[in-house]
Formats: C-alpha cells, sequence, structure tokens
C-alpha cells in the first residue's frame, strides 16, 4: 500500500463536477483506493462518498492505493487535487 498526504488546490475544492472528474479517474485503476479526511476514510471511487466530506480548496487529505497500479494511480490522483497536471 502507498500513501500521500497532500492539500487541495482545487478552486473551488473536490466539489461536484471536479469530484465527478477525480472519481473518473480513479475509476481507471484496479487498485483499491482511499481518501482519509477529518478521521473518516471513503472509497475515492464512490461520488457519494467524495461528496459527503465536502473537501474545499487549502484542506489536507489523505490518499492510500493498495493494489497491481497503485504507484501509477495515487501519482495521478495526487496531481488532480494539487492542480499538478
Amino acid at each position: 500500500m502507498v500513501e500521500k498526504t497532500v492539500q487541495i488546490k482545487l478552486d473551488p475544492g473536490l466539489q461536484a463536477r471536479l469530484a465527478a472528474k477525480f472519481v473518473q479517474e480513479a475509476t481507471r485503476f484496479s487498485s483499491q483506493i482511499n481518501l482519509l479526511k477529518d478521521g473518516r476514510t471513503i472509497n475515492a471511487k464512490s461520488i457519494m462518498g467524495l461528496m459527503s466530506l465536502a473537501m474545499a480548496k487549502g484542506e489536507e487529505i489523505t490518499l492510500q492505493a493498495e493494489g497491481a497500479d497503485e504507484e501509477e494511480a495515487l501519482d495521478v490522483l495526487v496531481r488532480f487535487v494539487t492542480n499538478e497536471s
């Protein structure tokens, strides 16, 4: 398993349209991907889970990936939330 803690740099945060795009990116990978925020852990491939966390710009989250493509998945998703495409 790999994990990384990052600050959300997307404006206005990981909400609605951007959350949907994040889920699309996450579902491309076979690895199990979780997102942790404020003591809660959600499946990063679940739009409802992401929306329930109401993540705003500047907040810190931890992304975890476990599986065959975990390194690539983590790299892509970290770049997505930090706006470093």
